[in-house]
């Protein structure tokens, strides 16, 4: 097996003008979950760039990510892994553990690239005791969207922290022409599964540690619940999720939601299935020009506040032809990576920022990447630069529970259990009262194994 270590891009390097020459070339199998034909298209376009700069094929593999935990587990037992595969943040702890991952490749990708070109959350999510599970790609972080126009008039603070929409709900609430918030309370909905997880997390509340479940602190959860009953009392009434959030806030009715990055190009008008209401032409910016987004949000318990992030990965397997694989990612994560962003910009941040001679080269180009459905813009010219640079920031500080203790698999049996999402319905509506709605969900979650 012969490897050529690739050059890292550098400031005065932007073309993909490698040399071939692999003394022998090597066939890399490439799983990925980007299965969509445009984004396949993109794919098989670097996978062919990489064979003509190293003589190494790769083949592209689209892979269901419903289906990929289970093939993943297959190969591994008859021994037929791929030698790469992209994958969200779940699967990396508990593949690494299993051996199907190769935590010493990963680790070299990284090193070779640089730890310190990487947004710090993104290799927290990916760390290991060892070193890391996998190579992080890209991910997004999830928003809270908030009108500016409104908030500055009103001299209003973003809402950064719960004490600031608290104090912004105070003066924009004023139902029905605006509600303060549109609050996830469909409680078997994901979307309320992932904002509450985003509340818990800005609070500093976990429901697991190191050694497994952990009884939920009963002050600070309380301060969680206090809080989400009162962006619950100044929504909507009814079973709310991402579409009333999305629909009210375009609609110009609603001062805040909690939203993912997916919502950006729509926001800008540029994609007619959900097109902003707020006026006649459907493919006005004008709500995206009155727009700010907060990533990271703090609780009074949790001053430095926390950003809910989804990361994908690339994970280097151990069936691999490893040192061909570790130039594949390095590959897509240096001289392809503007390429690997351009598969879905609006949903793939820059998790490595730069280089070492150009520290934010990636962000910059990653702003200046299309989105768009029926018509294409880049976010740059949708949006300012501050609200670029809060995009990217989130990474900085993302988390999952159970990701640094370990128990991400325990953490995703939590939440798919939605009893959190009962409970606090519960509370909002009355039912219970805050001790006995913390002793509920610990009692609840303590039985999950």
């Amino acid at each position: 097996m012969t490897s050529i270590r690739l050059p890292l891009l550098g400031s005065a390097a932007m073309a993909l003008a490698l040399t071939a020459g692999a003394a022998s070339a090597e066939t890399i199998r490439f799983w990925t979950t980007e299965e969509q034909p445009e984004r396949l298209a993109k794919q098989q376009a670097m996978a062919d760039a990489f064979e003509e700069a190293t003589g190494n094929e790769v083949e592209v593999v689209p892979v269901t990510e419903s289906e990929l935990g289970t093939r993943a587990t297959a190969a591994y037992a008859a021994g037929d892994l791929p030698d790469v595969i992209y994958f969200p943040n779940s699967y990396a702890l508990p593949w690494a553990q299993a051996g199907i991952l190769d935590p010493d490749a990963a680790a070299d990708a990284i090193e070779d690239l640089g730890a310190d070109t990487f947004a710090p959350g993104a290799l927290k999510i990916a760390a290991m005791d060892s070193g890391y599970a996998a190579v992080p790609a890209d991910g997004w972080t999830q928003m809270i969207l908030y009108r500016k126009d409104l908030f500055d008039a009103a001299g209003l603070s973003a809402p950064t922290s719960y004490a600031n929409v608290e104090a912004a709900l105070e003066k924009l609430h004023n139902p029905p022409e605006m509600y303060g918030f549109v609050a996830a309370t469909k409680v078997d909905e994901d979307f309320m599964s992932q904002v509450l997880e985003h509340v818990f997390l800005a609070n500093g509340v976990s429901p697991v540690g190191p050694d497994g479940f952990a009884p939920l602190d009963e002050a600070k959860t309380t301060e969680v619940l206090d809080f989400y009953k009162s962006i619950a009392a100044a929504s909507p009434p009814g079973d709310l999720y991402w579409d009333q959030s999305r629909t009210l806030y375009f609609s110009g009715n609603a001062a805040m939601i909690i939203w993912s990055p997916f919502i950006l190009d729509e926001l800008a008008g540029l994609r007619d299935s959900a097109p902003p209401t707020i006026t006649d032409d459907p493919t006005s910016a004008e709500l995206a020009s009155k727009t700010g987004i907060v990533t990271t949000f703090a609780g009074p318990s949790n001053p430095d506040g926390a950003a809910w992030a989804l990361i994908n990965m690339f994970g280097i397997t151990g069936d691999a032809s490893t040192d061909e694989a570790i130039d594949f990612v390095k590959y897509s994560l240096d001289q392809g990576y503007v390429d690997t962003l351009s598969i879905a910009p609006e949903g793939k941040f820059p998790v490595r920022r730069g280089t070492a001679d150009d520290p934010e080269f990636f962000v910059g180009k990653w702003a200046e990447l299309p989105v768009g459905v029926d018509r294409k813009a880049p976010l740059g010219d949708l949006y300012p630069q501050e609200m670029i640079d809060e995009i990217v920031s989130g990474l900085d500080t993302a988390q999952r529970w159970g990701v640094e203790d370990g128990q991400l698999a325990l953490a995703s049996k939590m939440i798919n259990s939605q009893a959190i999402n009962r409970v606090v319905r519960e509370y909002i509506d009355g039912q219970i009262d805050a001790p006995a709605a913390v002793a509920k969900m610990n009692d609840e979650l303590a039985k999950i194994q």
